[in-house]
């Protein structure tokens, strides 16, 4: 009798075992699929510069910025000041600037993953250049940054923001007078905003007696600032920055 009643326990424990072993891989198989598809979802609907913002998620995950920093954010013009932190030595700096991203690219991806985690008390923006460049329309310039004012003010309500104007850019000249009148819009939207901030750019790299901008200011493809005229900008920015 013992040793039916063992034999029914084992039978009953490996049926048991059987159905759980059975459950596991079905969940395991539905995770995989899951994830397969949404990687394949992922990579279809394409994430822009996806490579650069996993280069900062893991420079955060081995140092994350403190909160209450100074935020740069947007395009090339950012990314590519090299020197930015060295230039105000005594400021919580972070700078993330994105490839030749548009500012709707910004409002769409980018905001979850370097700009709201790191709580900035500043943030200064440039972005809206390549927007323009790409055929978009001024007003297209001043939607989206309405709707990242929005976002920002929803989850960053302390958060003071800042508008750097667009700079005409020489090998850009066709798109000067979309340039001047997204610069324009913005200028208006932020007036007399609280926390609000237009800065303007734009005729601090003008040649002397011109209304046009300095080519000695940018390096050889005429699009980015040179060292020298990041300098013209780091005058305009300090006493924001500070």
């Amino acid at each position: 009798m013992n040793v039916r009643i063992c034999r029914f326990f084992l039978l009953r424990n490996d049926i048991i075992f059987q159905s759980i072993h059975l459950q596991m891989r079905s969940k395991l198989l539905l995770l995989f699929l899951g994830v397969a598809f949404t990687t394949q979802v992922f990579a279809q609907k394409g994430f822009p510069f996806d490579n650069e913002i996993r280069a900062f998620k893991h420079q955060d995950s081995l140092n994350f910025p403190k909160p209450n920093g100074i935020l740069f954010i947007g395009s090339s013009s950012i990314r590519l000041w090299g020197d930015l932190e060295q230039r105000f030595p005594n400021e919580p700096i972070i700078k993330r600037g994105v490839g030749g991203s548009q500012l709707w690219q910004l409002v769409d991806y980018y905001t979850p993953y370097i700009l709201f985690p790191y709580h900035p008390r500043k943030i200064f923006i440039y972005a809206g250049e390549n927007d323009i460049a790409a055929g978009k329309p001024a007003q297209s310039v001043l939607d989206e940054f309405t709707k990242l004012w929005g976002m920002i003010r929803e989850k960053l309500p302390d958060a003071e923001i800042y508008f750097m104007s667009i700079k005409p850019s020489p090998i850009r000249a066709k798109y000067y007078a979309e340039v001047d009148k997204a610069n324009a819009m913005v200028k208006a939207f932020l007036a007399g905003k609280p926390k609000g901030h237009y800065i303007n750019l734009v005729t601090v790299i003008y040649k002397p007696g011109t209304t046009m901008p300095d080519s000695s200011l940018f390096r050889a493809d005429y699009l980015h600032l040179n060292s020298k005229g990041y300098d013209k900008w780091q005058k305009v920015l300090e006493p924001y920055v500070k």
